[in-house]
């Protein structure tokens, strides 16, 4: 049997599942993946939504017996394939084959690290109280895995200092090693047939760097890499360099707790991290204000900033030099100065950074970040395709990449050369969600340019008959925090439906409470852009306000706009513009998530009408039917009410 023949009307999911419903591109995506499974091919798919892609590769893939890993973007994606999809599917095909869940060591308590907990600098009494909690939870947990401590908080301070680093490791001369839950997790997925990872363990094992092990990948035969999307910029920060006054503050603490407790008759290592704590504080000052996002040549002949790098080369170099003494009195010291000297390195190629390299081919861009407190020094790739194309090649294997947002207009092109990718398949599945039934796309007339200063409110002005249509049940999503602000204070005084912004709580808490709610409207930029599953009726309008091009000032865009230039490339078109395109698809894609959804997608940005490459970002949407009439908005929403109230839904189950 094929694997279309398992999820086909006739197979054991239809008999086995309430409310499963064969689909055709299921069916067909999972037998071109069992092809490529076959022949040890590269597929690049993208898999519309409500296709059901993770039963299509599935299925194929537990079929075939072969070893996989199955790579996707986010924590929460690899919690519920594993807990939730992998074991249905196995119940289902009626295979036993183990499997296991790996993530990051950030996501496993370190029991070494717990040891010295209460020996780090500037403890609060609520951290404190944490480290009790995790003490007692430490004695009975199997895994390890943070994530079942629900009562703390995933950002709470308390995390790093019990977990481990690449850098604070220490590795199987560790004495807590034949009980380490990282090294536990890593012997079960070695062992497993199939891995469920994320795409920063897949860059890491490929590298063998940082969380990387290396006895993944080899034995290996098939790669799954899901939400592919969101691959290429994973990895251009994965083979970057940082330096930030989070890990040199991390690693001031670390040396203290180690002091204390292997070196405490060592004075000068207490003095010398006391030393370098000043130093750090003053660079971040000479960097000057609150949330800047510069390219490092503007400022790096500043004298004041210059003085304050050397001191603070000079402070880290110091601390080297004592470590390198202590190093030899335990692990965890010579870890410390192992660390340190990396940083040492790091900030030097800082150092030797100047504006007569600035316009010369780099094979790094060099920015920096400020915060309140803190800031970071950034070394990001200008390109990682040939980095991933060397490793990706090195390992005889079937690839698979699939999202449902891979394709600019019909094109793959944009998503392979950020990948390097060649000699690859490629295939859409379109949804099989009924788009000129379930939606209606609302483009409004009269809008001023996205750059003019009046065109949030000339936007909130359109947007408020539609919210009062839809009965508020509304995403709006800014390119911008400014924008959403400015929103939010149009809209308080004008609409009687909840309002909800990002950042007045935790993003899970948002979600649970605009679906809670039924009628509230949720004002977010990036990160409700995509990630994003609300079904039902909740959700009802997404309204967009401009295009998401991202940001000419922005140094990383900025430096590879200017190298695509000088290869005698067209930056907008050959950049700018796919990257928008694929934004737009994910933020749209929140709209229509089930059979039985409906709803209008409000697109403001009038470029998408009256310049030619508007073109290009509808073709690449679904066909929903158009409209530039709000009097349709309208009799769309009045019907669909109308309708609800005398025929009962019926809800596939999207798998």
């Amino acid at each position: 049997m094929r694997p279309a023949d398992f999820l086909g009307s006739e197979g054991p999911f239809s008999k086995s599942l309430n409310g499963y419903m064969p689909r055709q591109g299921q069916q067909a995506l999972s037998d071109a993946i069992a092809d490529v499974l076959d022949n040890n091919n590269v597929l690049v798919a993208e898999a519309g939504t409500g296709i059901g892609k993770t039963f299509a590769y599935l299925v194929p893939v537990l079929l075939s017996g072969k070893k996989t890993l199955i790579s996707t973007g986010t924590r929460h994606l690899q919690d519920q394939l594993f807990h939730s999809d992998l074991p249905v599917v196995m119940r289902t095909l009626g295979i036993a084959s183990k499997v296991s869940l790996l993530k990051g060591r950030a996501n496993y308590l370190c029991l070494h690290r717990l040891d010295i907990s209460t020996d780090q600098m500037f403890l609060t009494n609520e951290t404190k109280d944490h480290i009790q909690k995790i003490r007692f939870w430490g004695k009975s947990t199997i895994s390890g895995d943070i994530s079942e401590m629900s009562e703390i908080t995933e950002d709470a301070r308390v995390w790093p200092l019990v977990t481990s680093t690449v850098e604070n490791c220490l590795g199987s001369e560790c004495s807590q090693w034949d009980d380490c839950f990282v090294v536990k997790a890593r012997r079960e997925a070695q062992e497993s047939d199939v891995v469920v990872i994320n795409h920063h363990l897949l860059l890491a094992d490929m590298s063998l760097k940082e969380e990387g092990f290396g006895e993944l990948l080899p034995s290996s035969e098939v790669f799954i890499i899901d939400e592919a999307h969101q691959l290429p910029e994973v990895a251009t920060r994965f083979f970057g360099k940082t330096i930030s006054s989070r890990q040199l503050n991390n690693l001031i603490n670390d040396v203290v707790a180690e002091h204390l407790k292997d070196a405490p008759d060592m004075y000068d290592i207490r003095d010398t991290a006391d030393d370098l704590h000043t130093a750090v504080s003053d660079f971040r000052l000479a960097l000057g204000a609150n949330n800047q996002r510069e390219a490092w040549f503007n400022i790096v002949n500043k004298p004041a900033l210059k003085k304050m790098r050397d001191n603070l080369q000079a402070k880290l170099t110091d601390l080297a030099d004592v470590l390198e003494v202590a190093a030899e009195r335990s692990k965890g010291l010579e870890q410390c100065y192992q660390r340190c000297m990396l940083m040492v390195r790091n900030l030097e190629t800082y150092g030797c950074v100047d504006t007569a390299s600035e316009n010369a081919q780099q094979e790094y861009i060099y920015w920096y970040e400020t915060f309140t407190k803190g800031f970071i020094l950034h070394m990001t790739p200008l390109d990682i395709a040939a980095l991933f194309k060397s490793h990706q090649q090195s390992h005889s294997a079937s690839w698979v990449f699939t999202s449902a947002t891979l394709q600019v207009g019909s094109d793959f092109n944009h998503f392979a050369n950020n990948l390097g990718l060649e000699n690859y398949q490629q295939g859409n599945w379109n949804s099989p969600f009924d788009y000129q039934q379930q939606s209606l796309m609302y483009l409004p007339e009269a809008l001023p340019e996205p750059s003019s200063y009046d065109f949030t409110s000339k936007l909130i002005e359109k947007a408020i008959p539609v919210l009062q249509s839809s009965g508020g049940r509304a995403f709006i999503l800014f390119t911008s925090y400014r924008a959403l602000n400015e929103a939010a204070q149009l809209l308080e005084t004008k609409i009687d439906f909840p309002i909800l912004l990002q950042g007045s709580l935790p993003k899970h808490q948002l979600l649970e409470k605009f679906k809670m709610l039924g009628n509230a409207v949720l004002l977010g930029t990036s990160s409700f852009w995509e990630g994003v599953d609300v079904r039902g009726e909740a959700l009802s309008c997404v309204i967009i306000d401009k295009l998401p091009f991202a940001s000419p000032g922005d140094p990383v865009m900025q430096a590879r706009l200017d190298a695509i230039k000088r290869s005698g490339g067209q930056a907008f078109m050959d950049y700018q513009l796919p990257q928008a395109v694929i934004a737009l698809k994910q933020g749209a894609g929140r709209l229509i998530r089930d059979a039985a959804d409906y709803g209008v997608l409000m697109l403001g940005d009038p470029r998408l009408t009256n310049k030619s490459y508007g073109r290009l970002f509808i073709k690449s949407l679904p066909d929903m039917p158009q409209t530039r009439h709000l009097n349709d908005v309208k009799k769309f929403f009045a019907l669909r009410k109308a309708a609800s109230t005398s025929v009962p839904k019926t809800v596939a189950v999207d798998i």
